[in-house]
């Protein structure tokens, strides 16, 4: 719905560019004020697509959630390259300790740790993914930046820079997921909270 209204809006506001260059074009006299009727909807339409792009509140949009996002996501692709990491080390250490055992008990462990070396692939393939998803989000970025240098001062600018109202109770309000490294609760902090309670 909300695309056939912008195209609907895109074809009006070529409708009436065209229009007034045929006027304007046109031999003969062209009354000045239906000049200034069609330049004045195409300013309507202009003014309110301004005031849609505001309502996103794009800024928020490019200084925000985009940089938050490539962030989590660059965090997700780091911590699953620690995992697989950890995974082959213990792979690898298991395989020398299966050495030890009987040919048959070998045979089956070094088996299964096989199964586990191959579909730890699961990282290098969900890293290409989300490096791929990143890398979208970065363009989006570029061309939300570009249009609001393009508009420039012409956007209205919002007086309060406050972030969206937490409205969640109890404990919920307590669940933030994981944090960012650079965000986290040190060791330090948690342990001197600790000792404060006892």
């Amino acid at each position: 719905m909300e695309t056939s209204n912008k195209e609907i809006r895109r074809d009006k506001v070529i409708n009436l560019i065209n229009s007034v260059i045929e006027k304007v074009g046109a031999q003969g006299e062209i009354s000045r004020e239906h000049i200034y009727d069609e330049l004045k909807s195409l300013h309507d339409i202009i003014e309110a697509t301004r005031s849609e792009i505001n309502a996103t509140r794009a800024t928020d949009i490019s200084g925000t959630h985009i940089p938050t996002a490539t962030d989590e996501l660059d965090a997700v692709v780091e911590a699953t390259e620690v995992a697989t990491g950890t995974i082959m080390d213990s792979c690898e250490a298991v395989t020398e300790y299966a050495e030890n055992l009987d040919p048959a008990h070998k045979d089956f462990l070094v088996g299964e740790i096989t199964k586990i070396l191959e579909a730890c692939t699961f990282q290098d393939i969900t890293g290409q993914r989300i490096t791929k998803v990143v890398k979208s989000l970065k363009t989006i970025d570029e061309k939300v930046n570009h249009l609001l240098e393009v508009l420039g001062d012409k956007l209205p600018t919002h007086t309060d820079a406050t972030e969206a109202e937490d409205t969640r109770s109890g404990d919920e309000k307590l669940l933030n997921g994981p944090q960012m490294a650079d965000k986290a609760i040190s060791q330090d902090e948690i342990d001197k909270l600790l000792e404060d309670l006892f």
